[in-house]
């Protein structure tokens, strides 16, 4: 069927504290200069999934633009993925993980030029434990810090920085992981073991520096002990950390197992404490609008 002359934007109308009618305007005067038809779907915690994969199905946008955060980005990823529907980001949650790692800026009409761009990239996407994960999860002290944010109630950044003190003086850490991939089997001791397909954090801290989103791997990263000094090192662009303070294994498959139920978090929401993670990538799935310079990095792939 052909795509009709529809852009679809999806907005989660909780999510961080942005002015959610300002995009809504913004993005509809920039559709309509485009000459194109805008179709709007503010998320409900219902029967989303369903409610978008419908919407698509009967409008066939030319490209679905997503204001919210890492969890709603990563709910209309799930119904387009392996489709060649774009999507654009528009970051409007609390820590904004996705933009953070694609460089997107801070101000609304960049933002808008690059969702509606004709710069595009495919990238790979992650399954932990068969959930959708498109930058970063975790087990250990940080998934802990997720959990402790998530229930004080304080969105944002500040949020994170009341709840790190806390979770540093009370946390279970250091954790024994044993990580099983096709070429070895290894056992580590730290206080976090990553599993990475992106760079950054949220926060803006590089932890996968040589990381690259479409390569067809993964990292692993485990973090050995509470340095510091390597931790502000992550505020870097390109830090170049010790391996006495992180080991990095690249894998495409990995199975991770620890002996009592570690925390665990994936793209910024606390999955529960658990004893086993299976992770594998799937190459190349998920095709999305970012900005010329993220482009550059990764391989440019510029769609008319």
């Amino acid at each position: 069927m052909k795509s009709e002359n529809y852009i679809l934007l999806i907005i989660n109308p909780i999510s961080g504290d942005s002015d959610k009618q300002s995009i809504i305007n913004s993005v509809k005067a920039e559709v309509s200069k485009k000459h194109l038809d805008f179709f709007l779907y503010k998320t409900s915690g219902e029967n989303d999934i369903e409610n978008i994969k419908e919407i698509i199905d009967k409008k066939r946008p030319l490209r679905i633009l997503v204001a919210g955060g890492d969890g709603t980005i990563s709910l209309v990823s799930e119904c387009i993925i392996g489709t060649e529907i774009c999507l654009g980001i528009i970051p409007a949650g609390s820590a904004n993980g996705m933009a953070v790692n694609f460089n997107i800026p801070e101000t609304l009409p960049e933002q808008i030029d690059i969702a509606l761009g004709d710069c595009t990239l495919k990238i790979d996407v992650l399954y932990i434990n068969e959930k959708l994960c498109l930058h970063i999860a975790d087990l250990g002290i940080n998934a802990e810090l997720v959990k402790n944010y998530e229930d004080s109630g304080i969105r944002g950044k500040f949020g994170y920085f009341l709840q790190s003190i806390p979770t540093l003086l009370n946390s279970d850490s250091p954790f024994d992981f044993t990580i099983e991939t096709e070429e070895e089997i290894k056992k580590e001791t730290g206080i976090l073991l990553a599993i990475a397909n992106a760079n950054k954090f949220g926060t803006g801290a590089t932890i996968n520096p040589d990381g690259r989103i479409n390569d067809g791997k993964f990292e692993i990263l485990i973090f050995k002990n509470l340095d510091f000094f390597e931790i502000f090192k992550t505020m870097q662009e390109k830090p170049e950390m010790s391996s006495d303070f992180v080991h990095i294994i690249s894998s495409s498959y990995a199975k991770i197992s620890c002996e009592n139920k570690v925390p665990f978090q994936v793209d910024g929401e606390f999955m529960g404490e658990i004893r086993e993670v299976i992770a594998k990538i799937e190459k190349e799935k998920l095709l999305v609008a970012v900005p010329q310079n993220f482009c550059n990095l990764h391989t440019t792939k510029t769609n008319p």
